[in-house]
């Protein structure tokens, strides 16, 4: 990497160790917060053209840039219609890529020089939000692992979450096959006759199967005291659809998994960061359920309205935008196509943004198609 990438990338590392545990002074973390997404700004408009091309068709760039929340924010499409790299994307240790479940053909990627950054932003918070209580345990993973799918940044999250925090005993039950459904319901069966609480991670599709099965074979468990489980990545691009909270009821009867240990994880493959239900964590710290959302420190969520893209007030619905500044290879600021909603403890995440309603989206994509056929001057 460049001399400029290596100070870069140390920044961010050293933020995020900083605030690894969370945030004890506000000000002083907003403070850094901002100035470090500003010099991440600067040197994304510096190295990488497409983002700089885009930022100039929506008149920004450093000089006019003076808070965080005044970067332009890239579409998720501009990660599938352009190369957003500071780096050689040829010299990439990893490359992660978008399921392609509404186009195939067509996926976005995001090009990883060092996965250095992008393991230190997923270890901490893991650990924070989803084992609060513990140092290891148990964990059987029901998704490949990232050496059957090295384009997926859902797969290398849950092998890292299986070597950081599982146990001896800890093991993926994803082969060739499919799901190995017989072999994951023995070891349940023999992680409820020894009492040794496990987790369970996986997508949360693969627990429409897997439940599948236990009705049709008549199956249920009586897992361990701490068991939790664990899913992520909603039911886009699927042909069945079920509602989340009713999924937690059949987690209760199933496996009698209570909902204050059942975690969603919001990822996105733009983003180098996770974003977690607060469910486990609350019940631990304070003894009830919080289930809105959150991120990690070094990670900024807004809901912006869908027409104009400007902040709104808690409990307005409206476009989700991230600001994630272990991104610091493509684009720190990401506005997604997911519709939220503000409150005083995270955010609620609503589904997809609707077309209809989503003009300042369409806007913002017309932009980057401006900047992308020549629209801007470098």
């Amino acid at each position: 990497m460049k001399e400029s990438s290596i100070v870069i990338t140390e920044k961010v590392l050293t933020f995020i160790e900083k605030y690894k545990n969370g945030i004890l002074n506000k000000k002083e973390h907003d403070q850094e917060f901002n100035k470090l997404a500003l010099e991440l700004f600067s040197y994304q408009f510096q190295h990488n053209m497409p983002y700089k091309k885009y930022c100039q068709v929506k008149k920004k760039n450093p000089l006019t840039v003076k808070r965080w929340l005044d970067i332009p924010p890239m579409p998720i499409q501009g990660f599938k219609e352009l190369t957003l790299a500071c780096e050689p994307i040829e010299d990439a240790e990893a490359v992660f890529m978008t399921s392609g479940t509404t186009n195939p053909d067509q996926k976005g990627r995001n090009y990883h020089p060092s996965l250095k950054v992008w393991d230190a932003s997923m270890k901490h918070p893991f650990k924070q939000f989803v084992l609060p209580d513990r140092e290891k345990m148990t964990i059987f993973v029901l998704s490949p692992a990232a050496d059957m799918n090295e384009n997926s940044s859902l797969s290398r999250y849950l092998s890292n979450a299986a070597a950081y925090f599982g146990s001896e005993n800890s093991q993926f039950f994803f082969g060739k096959k499919g799901l190995e459904m017989e072999k994951l319901a023995s070891e349940l069966r023999k992680c409820e006759q020894s009492e040794e609480p496990v987790m369970l991670m996986g997508a949360t599709f693969a627990y429409v199967h897997l439940l599948d099965y236990l009705k049709e074979n008549g199956l249920q468990f009586q897992l361990a005291k701490g068991s939790r489980i664990f899913d992520t990545g909603g039911f886009k691009g699927q042909s069945r659809e079920v509602e989340m909270e009713e999924l937690y009821k059949q987690f209760h009867t199933s496996f009698q998994v209570d909902r204050s240990l059942c975690i969603n994880m919001y990822g996105m493959t733009e983003l180098s960061s996770q974003i977690y239900d607060q469910s486990i964590l609350s019940s631990c710290l304070e003894g009830d359920i919080r289930l809105e959302k959150t991120g990690p420190a070094w990670v900024k969520t807004v809901i912006l309205d869908p027409d104009t893209l400007k902040p709104i007030t808690n409990g307005q619905a409206g476009v989700i935008a991230h600001i994630d500044l272990a991104n610091w290879n493509s684009c720190i600021a990401i506005l997604t196509q997911d519709e939220g909603c503000q409150t005083d403890n995270g955010f609620k995440l609503l589904g997809r943004i609707k077309g209809a309603e989503a003009r300042g989206c369409s806007i913002a994509v017309d932009q980057l198609m401006q900047s992308a056929l020549g629209g801007a001057s470098i």
